[in-house]
């Protein structure tokens, strides 16, 4: 793990960078907030621990500049102000949490591990619910759908369902019958040439005439696969 201490009492500094040798933790210190915030963006962190009052540029004002240019790392306050009101200041201009001095090493630890374990969480939460192909890239949970860099915004919900179960099954072969139980979420009795309405508007939103990427299976229903050109099918 890798930490930036923005701090400018030497005394805190030196305390915390003992109990990072302990854990194992490599530390880099500053002393100073512009300083320390034109480091932030040149290294990659695991985690900031920003004291509000530095000179040159404060804590809180770091905290917000970082998070408007969408930096993600978490951050922990460390802050002498014990009031509610600048505790919440301090978590809405984009930190993670917050530690009043003066403090426990061992608790500043355990917010350090905590706030790292919820970015990793999240980060395996959005990798798990982001598909990528070859040409493809659709985002679950924002419904967002991305074809060779290009975003595709004019899906109906039910496009975007049928879309993202079929390329999250790359080459699978499914009947009309299995896309509507698991897609439409029931079994379908009737007309199932509603799944043959949808696969013909997703080739007229996503494709072109040289990359196809539903292909019939004559005979059996459709599967999706965006590695087949035009001319091999």
């Amino acid at each position: 793990m890798k930490i930036l201490v923005i701090e400018d009492n030497k005394s805190v500094c030196s305390m915390i960078e003992m109990f990072f040798a302990k854990e194992g933790i490599e530390g880099e210190f500053i002393n100073d907030g512009l300083e320390g915030y034109n480091r932030i963006k040149s290294g990659t962190w695991d985690a900031l621990i920003i004291d509000w009052m530095l000179p040159s540029m404060d804590g809180v004002t770091i905290c917000r500049k970082i998070r408007e240019e969408k930096f993600t790392v978490p951050i922990i306050m460390l802050t002498a102000k014990d009031s509610e009101s600048d505790q919440v200041l301090g978590l809405e201009m984009g930190a993670d949490d917050y530690v009043t001095k003066p403090f426990s090493p061992l608790t500043l630890m355990a917010r350090i591990k905590a706030v790292t374990r919820r970015v990793q969480s999240q980060e395996h939460k959005e990798q798990d619910n982001v598909i990528k192909t070859d040409h493809f890239k659709v985002n679950k949970i924002t419904r967002e759908v991305v074809v060779d860099e290009t975003p595709v915004t004019n899906l109906t919900p039910k496009e975007f369902d049928l879309l993202s179960y079929m390329v999250e099954h790359p080459r699978q072969v499914f009947s009309r019958e299995q896309l509507l139980e698991r897609v439409w979420g029931y079994q379908f009795y009737g007309d199932e040439r509603t799944v043959d309405v949808h696969i013909k508007r997703l080739r007229k939103k996503v494709e072109t005439t040289s990359q196809p990427f539903f292909h019939t299976v004559w005979g059996v229903g459709y599967k999706f696969d965006d590695a087949v050109k035009a001319d091999e099918v």
